[in-house]
């Protein structure tokens, strides 16, 4: 019998976001032996004021092979375009020395640390396969970084047919290597045992039993010069929603202006520090569990709008971050105001949705192996 050809994967992981969604198809990868699966993590798994992510890799039982540091501790725009052309730089290196090692270079959504890399790699022709491409999100820049890394690569995978759609109008081409999987993310209920709430009080110090909102609030990236006026909503909503609800905030990504938010959560914090509890690093399994047990979703992140629908929870997605993204029904979009975000949480808090998760395809995992042996087999 011939003996089938093993598959060299390269996998970019830049955040604990990221890494969180990659999990189920790192478990398969490394469980098949056709695989011979690596992993390169940079941005803010190397940042210790963003709670050194690396942790996570190691604890979910993986190494990282090659890692890559890059990011500035600051975050105006000179920081970011800095930070983005020094992971550019870092990346031309490793391309030079790694180009022909690799069949396959698995990249994942919109940051721009992660669009850095993929721009190093074009001269090297490097063999891009894209995760979450086709999306859109109007507010922010990774808007433009997500379309880029499409453009970029020549494998796909994609979350609705919708998406698929927008990407054979970016390449001018109905091509084949684009694949409808729905959201990676999900597969992870099937494979993680979420935690009780003993076990997550444990761990986290916090009471999921109380009645709690779980906010993840990202500065808006377009718009970068309105984040201190949106802080300022955010905070007076949230402290007025403390009074008789926990707030279990994480901690924004490494965006332009992040820190504007960070400094709110930390005063809320000061002012509530029993109520008020703000996280850096959850990990899938305690975000998930989160999810799970709290009464409402606040903020403007992609987990709000692709999987909180699968714990039937209803999500108020406020600003413009995520606008143009495909939303099912438990999301409810609205201005950084604050009146409305304390009307609108009153309304929803604890309210179930029943209606499914646009995103739940099931199987994900299995295509994405499957068409990587197909061009295996062809090559």
């Amino acid at each position: 019998m011939e003996r089938s050809k093993l598959i060299s994967v390269l996998v970019l992981t830049s955040s604990r976001a990221d890494f969180g969604i990659y999990l189920p198809l790192l478990n398969r990868l490394k469980k098949d032996s056709q695989f011979n699966l690596k992993i390169l993590a940079f941005g803010t798994h190397l940042s210790i004021s963003h709670g050194y992510t690396l942790n996570q890799i190691n604890e979910a039982g993986f190494a990282a092979d090659f890692q890559i540091s890059s990011l500035l501790a600051n975050d105006a725009s000179e920081d970011i375009a800095t930070s983005y052309a020094l992971t550019s730089l870092k990346f031309t290196d490793f391309w030079l020395l790694f180009k022909n090692q690799f069949d396959w270079v698995f990249v994942l959504g919109d940051r721009f640390e992660m669009a850095a890399a993929v721009a190093a790699g074009i001269p090297f022709n490097i063999p891009f396969a894209h995760i979450h491409g086709g999306e859109t999100t109007l507010g922010a820049i990774d808007n433009i970084y997500r379309h880029f890394i499409t453009l970029s690569s020549k494998l796909h995978f994609v979350a609705l047919e919708e998406y698929r759609t927008r990407i054979h109008k970016l390449l001018e081409s109905s091509t084949n290597n684009c694949n409808v999987i729905g959201a990676l993310s999900l597969e992870n209920l099937q494979e993680i045992k979420l935690l009780n709430h003993g076990e997550f009080k444990e761990k986290w110090s916090i009471d999921l039993e109380l009645p709690s909102i779980l906010i993840t609030v990202h500065p808006e990236t377009v718009e970068f010069s309105k984040n201190g006026d949106y802080s300022l909503e955010i905070y007076k909503a949230l402290k007025k929603l403390s009074q008789d609800r926990q707030l279990i905030i994480t901690m924004p990504n490494a965006d332009t202006k992040g820190s504007v938010f960070r400094k709110v959560y930390e005063k809320l914090k000061a002012q509530q520090p029993n109520k008020v509890f703000l996280i850096e690093n959850f990990g899938t399994q305690s975000y998930f569990t989160c999810m799970k047990y709290v009464g409402l979703m606040i903020g403007n992140t992609s987990s709000g709008i692709i999987e909180a629908a699968s714990f039937k929870k209803y999500v108020l997605n406020v600003g413009d971050r995520q606008k143009g993204r495909i939303a099912g029904d438990n999301v409810v979009h609205l201005p950084f105001d604050s009146e409305t975000i304390i009307n609108e949480a009153n309304i929803y808090f604890n309210k179930s949705f029943e209606e499914g998760n646009i995103y739940d395809k099931g199987g994900a995992v299995d295509i994405i192996l499957e068409k990587l042996k197909e061009y295996a087999a062809i090559s």
